[in-house]
């Protein structure tokens, strides 16, 4: 056997470095951990070459006294544990002493650091863990690290790092978790001279979720709270809509450090259990806080995997707080549209007058009264009418008792407006002359022929507003309108006296109109079911299975049966049908009544009530295929997956036609949010606004 030595140190340096610098993001890691240690408000990232070349992390912490600076590039040198008890309640995100001296021992290092107390900072220069120089400098309060050529001095580790875009990817992935572990830092990453982020350091973990995940990730994400027993679980989940086909966007967090646990991602997985679809993963940005004797990180060398001394305590506290959070959410997913495109003209092609035209449209439920002005004048100076010339203005002609009344219409159809902005925003405008009410639209030439055929153009109004004063002295003739130019109307609305305010109508609970109401349904597929200004597309066979699953689950695995006119006899795959027949006594749990009849052949004399006769075969087909994949699963995941094929089958269709009465009963269930998403993790219904039908059709910009 070869004689033992002790290593040089500066190989042992080496082999440490290897257990804790793995790449480059450790280091980053390790650096911004420091940071924060040091109570760092704002932390900035810059990298190049995807960090083999240079890594630079500067923050405005606490900085480091000028006779600890070498001492911290040391072996097992740290500010943050004194004795062994400390090691019980570890509060820090850096302990060992080990980061900075292994960082150094691979890389040329630069720092410099100043304290707030003192006048000048301190300068080093480190060269593979050897201190080249050391001088005072001058420099903002906090710590900056440069970090160059990692690896030059280890080739061997050197050939094993990825290319640069990888290595910057993990890096980046690095700067996320740490801003939303930390949403009180603000985070500044730069990459080859570009900000790639930029978090806003406010605190509020939903802000540093929208910055590093984006908006449209984030708009999908629920809001988690749950606490029991010193363990408390914040932050945010994903809509079972709206998962992933990886985990990769499962963020968990152990007071503050990004942590890796199997038992945390089956407790979040096991709360979307019958919500989210086969294949997919939900995302998180989940907070634990749990006592710090509570939890071990002392266990790996990067302290991203931790020990609990309960993990049931751990698992319930995070399926409970995700379940309750998403049995509560009422939101329902929006329908996307894309922007309506405006068609650029050619410069030479000029823009064509905008002229809308009259239509015959009902008048708003509460219109408001106008009175038109215009500059035209008669002979007897005084202002013509806008749509009759020979005819005065009636506003101009009401007498004192007129006015008053005409005041007190006026003051009550405001009253209605203010709490009717429908009403408001409609462009089409009310004008009554001498009783008779007109409408018209605001930027129509007055001498189009809509105008002249005002009958099609009168709504419907109260008596009230259209009922003439018996004090008012109508003409019995309305002149013709001549052809000649008039200008167009500008609308003023009439400023009323302060006294005599009329009260706004009160509306009881008789008259108050229904919160929604189906309008009809979609290639007897999608309930359309309208809510003041939204439009609700129901999937009626999504939420119908949704109803049928839950109710199935209520009553203990054991649905109603019906006993079979004619048995039905089948015969199943050799591998179906030796599922089906071991696994009887389940079957029977489900309605069903089943017997070998010889041969491969099996005869069923009974189904569950809600099961078509005619699909008997084609869902003991399916049930036997689930029986196979189930092997030796938790049996209540079996029966759920069992419960699954069942409330499918006996949902409505995609395309069968059903009454009114059955579209009521389905779409009340969603509407009541009862139903928010079918067993298999579609969602059942998805919102479209009034805004984002108008957007689509010009209406609005």
């Amino acid at each position: 056997m070869p004689k033992i030595k002790q290593l040089d140190p500066h190989v042992a340096d080496l082999i440490a470095a290897g257990e804790v610098v793995e790449r480059p993001a450790s280091v980053v890691k390790e650096l911004m951990e420091n940071s924060i240690d040091a109570g760092a408000s704002a932390v900035t990232v810059e990298i190049q070459r995807g960090g083999m070349s240079y890594i630079r992390v500067t923050d405005n912490g606490c900085g480091i006294a000028p006779e600890d600076a070498e001492t911290a590039f040391l072996r097992h040198a740290t500010s943050k544990i004194r004795q062994e008890t400390d090691l019980e309640s570890i509060g820090m995100l850096g302990f060992r002493g080990e980061a900075l001296a292994a960082i150094a021992a691979v890389s040329h290092v630069e720092l410099l650091t100043r304290r707030a107390e003192d006048d000048f900072g301190t300068a080093l220069l480190m060269d593979a863990g050897v201190l080249r120089t050391r001088e005072e400098a001058g420099g903002p309060v906090g710590t900056t690290m440069i970090v160059r050529d990692l690896f030059f001095n280890t080739p061997a580790r050197l050939k094993f790092m990825k290319r640069d875009a990888s290595e910057g990817a993990a890096v980046f992935a690095v700067v996320q978790h740490t801003a939303l572990s930390h949403p009180e830092v603000a985070v500044t990453f730069l990459k080859e001279g570009r900000r790639e982020l930029q978090t806003p350091g406010d605190g509020q973990l939903k802000s540093a979720l929208y910055a590093v995940l984006g908006r449209e990730v984030a708009l999908g994400y629920l809001p988690v709270k749950g606490s029991d027993e010193g363990l408390t679980v914040e932050g945010y989940v994903s809509m079972p809509a709206c998962c992933r086909g990886t985990r990769g966007y499962q963020h968990f967090f152990v007071n503050g450090r990004y942590v890796k646990s199997r038992t945390m991602m089956a407790a979040l997985e096991e709360a979307y259990k019958n919500q989210k679809m086969v294949g997919k993963f939900p995302g998180c940005v989940l907070h634990i806080t749990t006592r710090l004797n509570a939890v071990d990180v002392n266990v790996h060398p990067t302290k991203t995997e931790v020990k609990f001394t309960s993990e049931k305590k751990l698992f319930d506290g995070i399926y409970y707080s995700v379940k309750t959070a998403l049995e509560q959410s009422s939101m329902r997913l929006q329908m996307e549209l894309e922007e309506p495109k405006q068609e650029a003209l050619a410069p030479s092609e000029p823009a064509p007058p905008a002229r809308p035209t009259a239509r015959a449209v009902p008048a708003p439920d509460t219109p408001y009264i106008s009175v038109p002005r215009s500059d035209q004048t008669t002979e007897a100076g005084q202002t013509a009418h806008p749509l009759y010339p020979g005819k005065q203005n009636f506003f101009q002609s009401m007498t004192t008792a007129e006015y008053k009344a005409q005041a007190a219409r006026q003051k009550q159809a405001q009253a209605q407006l203010a709490s009717n902005k429908k009403a408001e925003s409609d462009p089409w405008t009310v004008t009554v002359h001498d009783g008779t009410p007109i409408v018209y639209d605001m930027g129509c030439d007055p001498k189009d022929e809509a105008f002249r055929r005002r009958e099609e153009l009168t709504p419907e109004l109260p008596e009230e507003l259209t009922a003439p004063d018996e004090t008012s002295a109508a003409p019995e003739t309305v002149p013709e309108p001549v052809s000649e130019p008039v200008p167009e109307p500008v609308q003023e609305r009439v400023v009323l006296p302060e006294e005599a305010p009329v009260p706004a109508p009160v509306i009881t609970e008789e008259a108050a109109p229904t919160p929604w109401r189906v309008a009809g349904e979609l290639f007897n597929t999608y309930i359309l079911v309208e809510q003041g200004d939204t439009v609700i597309l129901i999937d009626k066979h999504a939420a119908h299975e949704r109803m049928n699953f839950d109710r199935l689950k209520a009553q203990g695995y054991r649905p109603m049966a019906q006993q079979l006119l004619t048995p039905v006899v089948f015969t199943p795959a050799a591998e179906e049908g030796a599922a089906l027949l071991q696994n009887m006594e389940l079957l029977t749990q489900f309605g069903f009544e089943c017997e070998d009849f010889g041969d491969g052949t099996i005869l069923v004399r009974q189904i569950p009530y809600d099961i078509d006769p005619e699909e008997t075969v084609s869902t003991l087909t399916e049930l036997a295929g689930k029986l196979l994949t189930a092997g030796s699963a938790d049996p209540d995941s079996a029966r759920d997956d069992l419960l699954h094929t069942i409330a499918c089958k006996a949902a409505i269709k995609g395309g069968q036609r059903n009454g009114p009465q059955e579209l009521q009963v389905v779409a009340e269930a969603v509407m009541k949010d009862e139903v928010r998403y079918c067993p298999h993790g579609r969602p059942v219904a998805i919102e479209l606004t009034r805004k984002q039908l108008e957007k689509q059709f010009k209406r609005i910009t």
